[in-house]
């Protein structure tokens, strides 16, 4: 699974882009300042990093000239608005692209797969016994053919597959479906979608072995 790092000090973005891009299919770990970001790198890999450059502690820059000079992670800047200074100066130091804030979430996820495709950090192919999902590409394939999803049926997969090993309630599936799609989905609906999902996927839907029920807890993907 693609491994995004967030270095974002304001917590209602952390939180609203975390729950996003995990509804995409991508893991996201997030910090809040320059010095914790540098040693988290010096530490772990990553597939990408989102970066704000103005940070409690410093900036962005010394973060993307680590990266640059360390890694061959592609780096993101998330910027002010109209903040042309910050652009020129985060591509001058070897950005891969710049988003400015506020930002249209869609927007950025395109810019995201832009250059993960770009910098060749494509591997977010998960395997499902006889389905295949490919996150970046948003195809989903059952026995080699295509399976065709609706938006929220997609974006429910990729939310088990995010938590996979995790046991989700209801309500954690509606809040993730909420927080993602923006659409009213109450509890019967979400009950119509798990079984949509489930008569795309499964082998036998009436016995599944990907998304299984855990009684009274809620739902699982298989191991």
């Amino acid at each position: 699974m693609t491994r995004i790092l967030l270095v974002e000090d304001d917590s209602d973005i952390v939180n609203y882009l975390t729950e996003f891009l995990q509804g995409e299919g991508y893991a996201v770990y997030s910090v809040g300042g320059m010095a914790v970001a540098l040693d988290v790198l010096n530490k772990d890999s990553f597939d990408l990093i989102l970066l704000d450059v103005s940070l409690p502690d410093g900036n962005g820059y010394a973060v993307c000239s680590y990266a640059k000079k360390n890694t061959d992670t592609p780096v993101i800047f998330l910027t002010a608005s109209g903040d042309e200074y910050s652009v020129v100066a985060g591509l001058d130091m070897g950005a891969d692209d710049y988003i400015g804030k506020p930002f249209r979430p869609r927007e950025l996820l395109s810019r995201i797969k832009s250059v993960l495709r770009r910098a060749g950090k494509t591997q977010s192919v998960i395997e499902l016994g006889s389905v295949t999902v490919d996150s970046v590409k948003g195809i989903v394939t059952k026995n080699g053919a295509d399976v065709f999803l609706s938006a929220l049926e997609y974006r429910l997969l990729l939310t088990f597959i995010n938590n996979r090993g995790a046991v989700l309630s209801r309500s954690k599936l509606l809040e993730s479906l909420w927080d993602v799609a923006g659409d009213y989905v109450n509890d019967n609906t979400l009950t119509v979608y798990i079984k949509r999902l489930r008569s795309k996927i499964e082998d036998d839907p009436q016995n599944p072995r990907i998304i299984s029920t855990v009684r009274g807890l809620g739902y699982k993907l298989g191991e």
